[in-house]
């Protein structure tokens, strides 16, 4: 179909079954009969997915993911099948572009993500999230749109995109780890964040673990200002393994990001830093105060060992408002090409996260530390354009106050197949 257009295709195929029909009819090719032959064409186009038009290309991608997760909270134990959550969640993304003149292109982006159970909204009491439920009574679903713009961009200018998008520090920290473990195990409280922290009686405390260090704007724990948001957006060119980034989004939300990947001496390097500030007293940020968060991130990787080293570091301030906090998370491995099937990365993490407590919870704590630790591996598998996972985590919580708290544990195991 690439080589001959849906088109050639496609009357080839009406034209070899009206041979079939007998003599009588192929040799009656004058006429209605093309005509007739040229609307059947162009019905079957118009209801057909096709790679754009002549001047604009589609392309559609993804990966679908799902993991099976047993846990822990020190009373009450199950296991659940969930997805990845929001921004990691099964989906399909179409993308084109068209040029203008040399150097010259625009394009569009639309990503909507399929949502069978997301891990961020899953607890004791919901073993699918979302937890809304159909009129049936039968778990609700989600497809939502994630991202939604158009760009223009230049080869020496940069680009510019308007619309539903990742604005400048979305991400920023945890893009740059290059060790195939990035969607298993990262600093945002994926798979345990609306679980609630079970007090050392045995009662839950109505604290989830998730409401821990006073993100906005999306994220939890690590990664604030997460979600995709109404911006305009502007990237730069990379040179010498520099490029840079800003964005601004309405009532109102400002950004700036730099980052660097490069290989030096057998080592591979990637460094990225952010800052954004969100307005107080608006939807993704309701409190009095503007939210301010800096994040940086970095990963170094020896070529030929395989050994790798991954930390992020965050902090957000409320601007004279008590919610202060500041999370660390490192981690390490190996990355090696052992047989046939792919690399296989085994890995370990831990991270902290430090707040003053004031808008994380009502208990009256005003310093309260979150850490947590944990180990698994991932096996990429290429032929397939697949990674398979198994790791176990172990959380910690305690404030001020000498409460005492059970740990939470659990065991995922997982596979993403992009396509």
């Amino acid at each position: 179909m690439r080589k001959y257009g849906f088109s050639a295709l496609v009357a080839a195929g009406l034209l070899v079954g009206g041979l079939a029909t007998g003599s009588a009819s192929a040799a009656d090719l004058g006429g209605n009969c093309c005509a007739d032959l040229e609307e059947r064409i162009a019905e079957l186009e118009a209801t057909t997915a096709r790679k754009g038009n002549r001047k604009v290309s589609l392309t559609i991608s993804g990966w679908v993911a799902e993991q099976v997760m047993w846990w822990d909270d020190g009373v009450e134990n199950n296991v659940y099948v969930v997805g990845l959550g929001t921004t990691l969640s099964s989906h399909f993304k179409m993308t084109g572009a068209a040029q203008i003149s040399p150097g010259w292109s625009a394009g569009y982006v639309i990503h909507v993500e399929v949502i069978s159970s997301d891990s961020l909204t899953i607890s004791q009491d919901a073993p699918i999230g979302p937890a809304a439920t159909l009129v049936s009574g039968l778990p609700g679903y989600g497809v939502q749109l994630l991202q939604s713009y158009w760009f223009i961009k230049s080869d020496h200018l940069g680009k510019v995109g308007v619309g539903l998008q990742s604005q400048a520090s979305d991400n920023t920290a945890i893009l740059v780890d290059g060790s195939g473990s990035l969607v298993p195990a990262n600093w945002v409280a994926f798979e345990y964040n609306s679980f609630q922290i079970r007090n050392a009686d045995g009662t839950l405390s109505g604290i989830t673990w998730g409401s821990n260090g006073s993100c906005l704007g999306g994220g939890a724990i690590g990664d604030c200002n997460g979600l995709t948001q109404h911006v305009v957006r502007y990237d730069s060119p990379t040179v010498g393994g520099f490029s840079v980034s800003a964005s601004w989004g309405e009532d109102d939300m400002w950004d700036v990001a730099a980052r660097y990947a490069g290989e030096h001496g057998g080592f591979k390097v990637a460094v990225a830093g952010a800052y954004n500030e969100l307005t107080g007293g608006q939807t993704l940020n309701p409190t009095a105060a503007t939210f301010e968060y800096f994040q940086a991130g970095a990963y170094v990787q020896h070529v030929q060992s395989g050994l790798w080293l991954y930390g992020a570091y965050g902090t957000n301030e409320f601007d004279g408002l008590a919610g202060d906090s500041d999370t660390y998370y490192v981690k390490a491995g190996l990355r090696q090409r052992w047989h046939s099937l792919g690399h296989t990365v085994f890995y370990g993490e831990y991270e902290q996260n430090d707040s003053d407590g004031a808008l994380v919870n009502a208990e009256g704590a005003t310093e309260t530390e979150f850490n947590l630790w944990g180990v698994g591996i991932v096996q990429e598998i290429d032929a397939a354009a697949m990674s398979l996972w198994l790791s176990y985590r172990n959380l910690e919580y305690q404030n001020d106050l000498g409460d005492e708290y059970d740990d939470f544990q659990y065991v995922k195991f997982g596979a993403l197949i992009n396509f």
